[in-house]
């Protein structure tokens, strides 16, 4: 089933806000925790990650963010050349084994097969490449309420994450919560966004907002492969000339450029 994602005006207007920026500095927070360094890595954000991805690409050779072509896409970075692509979260315009880490934020949640788009994931991850997934928690506060975007699609337990990574050839790692605060715009509350933070990290953490969690990429077992109708999909950005290393700059690999659609019969990879 289609879950509708949220519009990319939105998702801007919301961490543009006051309550926005402090999810954010909340959310960072906690995926500083399970972030391991990986100097001079791949990097690609998949749903509306660009929040995140300032904090994290100084280390990286290169970043990307994949909007999905439901919920819209903004240039980034601003006043850069774009590293921004509209695609499909189950046909990313990706060579195999291209990409050393994939951040899923406001993504899976609205896939509409999950196991598929986990599959095209494991694809474009090279060997020992890891996912870092942030998901709504299904008991917290926070997906029960609709003003934010956390509030929108189908939010996870920790069991059914851990599942749905296992099953499609990733190791759960480790992981982390956040947005022990309530959703409110009060000041107040605001202001005790700290304390609570901490506090519930100790005394609630099955009550979090979000739910992250690292896996990585699992060799050692075959996914079964099903036959499916290709559907439009974008512009490479990067050109399928074989990757060499993921931990060395190749001159091959082009940067990005603005997406344009093809139809299945004209894709390449």
């Amino acid at each position: 089933m289609l879950r509708m994602h949220t519009d990319i005006v939105d998702l801007r207007q919301f961490y543009h806000s006051e309550l926005g920026r402090m999810a954010e500095q909340a959310v960072s927070m906690a995926l500083s925790s399970v972030w391991a360094r990986m100097p001079e890595e791949r990097l690609v954000g998949l749903g509306y990650a660009v929040p995140y991805l300032e904090r994290f690409r100084a280390d990286t050779e290169r970043t990307f963010a994949f909007m999905p072509a439901g919920q819209g896409a903004v240039n980034w970075p601003v006043a850069e050349l774009s590293s921004t692509a509209l695609v499909f979260d189950e046909e990313l315009p990706l060579p195999d084994a291209s990409i050393d880490r994939v951040l899923m934020v406001h993504a899976l949640e609205f896939a509409e097969s999950p196991r598929e788009t986990m599959k095209e994931i494991w694809r474009v991850l090279a060997p020992g490449g890891r996912l870092v997934i942030v998901v709504p928690n299904r008991r917290g506060v926070w997906a029960r309420m609709e003003h934010t975007p956390f509030g929108s699609g189908r939010p996870y337990s920790r069991g059914q994450l851990t599942a749905l990574l296992r099953e499609t050839n990733f190791t759960p790692g480790a992981s982390s919560e956040a947005l022990f605060f309530p959703p409110s715009r009060r000041k107040m509350i605001l202001r005790l966004r700290h304390w609570l933070e901490r506090f519930g990290r100790s005394v609630w953490p099955v009550f979090s907002g979000v739910i992250i969690v690292e896996a990585q990429k699992r060799l050692y077992q075959g996914l079964p492969v099903a036959a499916r109708a290709s559907r439009r999909v974008f512009v490479p950005v990067l050109a399928p000339h074989g990757v060499p290393s993921t931990r060395v700059r190749s001159p091959e690999l082009k940067a990005p450029t603005a997406p344009r659609a093809l139809s299945g019969a004209q894709r390449s990879l």
